[in-house]
């Protein structure tokens, strides 16, 4: 299987699991990315159940719309019950990265309120160590400069994205060549930064579930 595979069959099996936890009152949180927008596709099978979804970005809400699921203001929603969404890095302990796509604002924002954050990826995106993939870091624009002095003090090498402007109308830093050994501290060393909005550790609130589509099948991994 390549990686589109795995990431469908780990999207399929996702939606399976949130289909079988549908109620009246189930409100799903959707996330931003290749592996989310497969999710998306397989929502649509059973979508007629679905009483409302919560979208992590504009492309995100475009695409539910478009398979007719209902797309609600998350300050609308009396709940998330479930929100389902993709990563760029775990580890074991159900730390990620997210951002890549640059939606991490909106993505944490939604994984903050709901009752149960589960991830989906490819087995590639387990890692023992997080930061091989550029860590992504929303900021306000006139705090460019200062954010990335900063950063540099912390250890980590920030590239500007250029040409790239996030829903919230602010810029993406991405702090490459750091070795992220404490995720949770430097998650909220990162939130400190004057300028900063948010960065795309997820470790105050890592997932609760895991599940990995490897080439042996289904891999599902909860916190501890």
């Amino acid at each position: 299987m390549d990686q589109n595979e795995l990431k469908k069959a780990v999207a399929k099996a996702a939606a399976d699991y949130v289909n079988q936890r549908l109620d009246d009152h189930t409100v799903i949180g959707v996330g931003t990315g290749s592996t989310a927008n497969y999710f998306i596709d397989y929502l649509a099978e059973f979508g007629d159940d679905i009483r409302a979804t919560v979208a992590s970005s504009e492309e995100t809400a475009r695409r539910l719309k478009a398979h007719n699921i209902e797309v609600m203001d998350l300050n609308a929603a009396p709940e998330v019950t479930i929100y389902v969404d993709g990563a760029d890095e775990a580890n074991k302990y159900l730390h990620l990265i997210k951002g890549g796509g640059g939606a991490l604002t909106r993505e944490k924002i939604i994984a903050a309120v709901a009752k149960e954050f589960v991830c989906i990826a490819d087995g590639s995106k387990l890692v023992d160590v997080l930061g091989t993939f550029p860590l992504p870091v929303e900021v306000i624009p006139m705090a460019r400069s200062h954010v990335g002095r900063q950063i540099v003090k912390l250890g980590g090498d920030p590239v500007y994205r250029e040409g790239f402007v996030t829903d919230n109308g602010n810029i993406i830093i991405d702090i490459h060549h750091m070795d992220i050994m404490e995720p949770r501290k430097l998650e909220e060393q990162l939130n400190q930064i004057t300028g900063v909005v948010t960065n795309g550790l997820f470790a105050v609130r890592p997932a609760d579930k895991l599940i990995l589509g490897t080439k042996e099948g289904i891999r599902t991994l909860t916190a501890n």
